[in-house]
């Protein structure tokens, strides 16, 4: 009886009944505002996870536990293939803190620990199943190097010997690296072992310039990204770094050090930690906060910082989110649930506003903040947004229409695939109905969970899935005729391809 219910509902919302109407959101005089990469939407599968190690631990256990082994992910699975496929094209990232201290094999090595200098071990099989997931999905290989103590010179001083053998199983193996930063959040270079003590922007303008001259020669169609910083306009501002963290290092201060050196300049984001890491004392994801202005907005807050530094040193560069997710330190419990969809789609929007041109989240497979849990193999909320974002919202990024509430948050982009036509997104972040007047014909889809942190989300009143024969499924759009009404709390996309917008042409 619910489920009949719910179906009702969002047929109702679609097809146009209460509140009162609202003005036309004249969607074919939105002006273009900008573009994004046709690979925007992106991952990242931490480096960890193909090596296997320690990473965030799942909820339920001790009080302080913070890492858990895992064994390392099968990216040779179906299923797991089948939902990375269906957000292509994308970017595959593999980098992450633990990148930093891994040791790549050499051909005949077979380790059972990890040389002097390093944490995990990266066994070529592993790497070159990345090449082949990167290349089944449509999902070009983003990196970072290994820099700990054990790729360093009796000077101390980071020598490319592990990176180049990285590039060349890449190429090896029929890939290739389509991006990649010096390394993982150079802003906190002390953060994972086995790194080197008291490092300094100096140091890393010094060695960056090694990085740059040898990737320049060994990967000449590689792009640059850099500094990868984190948590400077947020986290890390008011708040003193924890000692387990190191010394802070500026991305003022590093960028100063090699000005017009990157491709794109790259940068991290995470609102606040997870309850794993609660011990650092900078504060954690506060539930009731989640669909409020201040909490959907820090995105923007840290991206004006990032891009400030990137006009200063790198102009007309562009910009790049390369790791970001709900929180940090693996996700709280509700990053997992359809009330962090709102946050994700915000980002994707607010951020290809601004002019960001690719952000990728962390992670596609791993801990609370995934899009697929990891055991089961289930897409959760944020991965159906996904979805529908990829199916609707093009690359040429137009200006918002006009709002009939503060609680309803639009945005809109050119429809993918159909030029003159006009994709909506609404956020309806308030408690009552919004009815938006599209004016005219096309398709939606809205999303609805009940309670809002459930982790089974419908779509126009259906469960989605993935079915035996690896296809997505309960996606079908309904018609909408002129205008529509959102529940409230609910997330909508619509299609419109008679919006006739010449900027979509």
């Amino acid at each position: 009886m619910r489920k009949t219910l719910l179906c009702a509902t969002a047929l109702v919302a679609l097809t146009g009944a209460a509140p009162a109407p609202s003005p036309a959101l004249q969607l074919g005089k939105l002006e273009k505002i900008g573009t994004v990469d046709p690979r925007y939407q992106a991952y990242n599968v931490e480096m960890v996870e193909v090596t296997g190690g320690r990473f965030w631990a799942p909820y339920g256990g001790p009080a302080d536990e913070r890492y858990r082994q895992r064994p390392p992910i099968d990216l040779t699975d179906p299923k797991l293939v089948a939902l990375a496929k269906a957000l292509g094209p994308s970017l595959l990232r593999v980098s992450g803190t633990w990148a930093n201290n891994t040791y790549l094999e050499a051909e005949g090595e077979n380790l059972s620990a990890p040389p002097a200098g390093f944490v995990q071990v990266l066994k070529r099989d592993q790497w070159k199943n990345v090449v082949a997931f990167s290349k089944a999905v449509d999902a070009p290989i983003v990196t970072s190097f290994a820099v700990s103590n054990g790729t360093r010179g009796a000077d101390g001083v980071w020598t490319p010997v592990q990176a180049q053998r990285l590039l060349d199983l890449t190429r090896d193996a029929g890939g290739k690296i389509y991006a990649a930063e010096f390394f993982n959040e150079a802003n906190m270079p002390s953060a994972a072992p086995q790194m080197p003590k008291g490092y300094t922007a100096a140091n890393y303008g010094a060695e960056f310039r090694i990085f740059r001259d040898w990737a320049r020669k060994a990967a000449p169609d590689m792009k640059i990204l850099g500094v990868g910083g984190v948590g400077e306009a947020g986290l890390l501002k008011d708040v003193p770094v924890p000692a387990e963290m190191g010394a802070h290092v500026s991305t003022d201060d590093m960028m100063k050090a090699n000005p017009n050196s990157v491709d794109a300049v790259s940068y991290h984001f995470y609102g606040t930690v997870s309850q794993r890491c609660a011990g650092l004392g900078i504060g954690t994801a506060v539930k009731s906060d989640a669909l409020t202005a201040q909490w959907l907005d820090l995105t923007v807050r840290d991206y004006a910082y990032y891009a400030a530094l990137r006009n200063k040193y790198e102009p007309g560069k562009p910009m790049w989110n390369t790791e970001t997710a709900q929180a940090a330190c693996g996700g709280s419990p509700w990053a997992s649930t359809f009330l962090d969809t709102f946050r994700y789609l915000n980002q994707n929007a607010a951020l290809a506003q601004k002019g960001l041109k690719v952000v990728m989240h962390n992670t596609l497979a791993a801990s609370d903040y995934a899009l697929i849990d990891r055991d089961t193999l289930t897409p959760r909320p944020n991965y159906w947004a996904a979805v529908l974002w990829h199916r609707t919202m093009g690359q040429t990024v137009l200006a918002s229409p006009r709002s009939p509430s503060p609680a309803l948050r639009l945005y809109a982009h050119c429809l993918a695939g159909k030029p003159g036509g006009v994709a909506v997104m609404a956020l309806n972040t308030g408690e009552a109905a919004q009815r938006v007047n599209l004016g005219g014909k096309g398709l939606g889809w809205t999303m609805t969970g009940q309670p809002l942190d459930t982790r089974n989300v419908l779509v126009n009143g259906k469960a989605p899935a993935l079915s035996a024969d690896l296809k997505l499924t309960g996606l079908d759009g309904v018609g909408v005729n002129g205008s529509a009404t959102l529940p409230g709390q609910s997330v909508a996309f619509f299609a419109i391809p008679g919006a006739a917008n010449p900027a979509c042409r």
